[in-house]
């Protein structure tokens, strides 16, 4: 479900916010209020799966971009149909194993991974999908 704002998003779900280490501005896009006024997406299944993979990995997943207005998007070179116009997040590989965390986030039911230097690009798909972005693929590469 997608809501307006940061504050529009808060309003109807913090009484039931059920992410303890995840905020809703973090997963809001983060356009600056060029375009929208911090949409967010509300997936509350992929939210249950990213918990559990932070969970998991026992130390702080920190979340570089989420979901993004058209506009942003476009801004940023997204691809037109691509996952960030809903729900999905890129995570900093930062004081994180990247094999380890791909291999965790894919137990969990991940499906989509864009595998770069800095991050990981997660989402939902119906298929597994995996791509690589430039000049990356030989650091995934056992």
């Amino acid at each position: 479900m997608l809501y307006s704002s940061v504050s529009a998003a808060r309003g109807a779900l913090d009484y039931a916010w059920a992410w303890p280490n995840f905020e809703i501005a973090e997963l809001a896009c983060r356009c600056g209020q060029r375009f929208c006024n911090g949409a967010y997406w509300h997936a509350p299944d992929f939210l249950n799966q990213l918990q559990e993979l932070r969970d998991r990995c026992g130390k702080p997943l920190v979340i570089s971009s989420a979901h993004r207005c058209p506009q942003w998007n476009a801004l940023v070179g997204g691809a037109p149909f691509l996952r960030h116009k809903q729900i999905a997040v890129d995570v900093r590989l930062s004081g994180h194993d990247r094999t380890g965390l791909r291999a965790r986030a894919e137990q969990l039911g991940f499906t989509g991974f864009g595998l770069g230097r800095s991050f990981i690009h997660l989402d939902l798909r119906a298929r597994r999908t995996v791509w690589y972005y430039s000049g990356s693929k030989h650091l995934w590469q056992n």
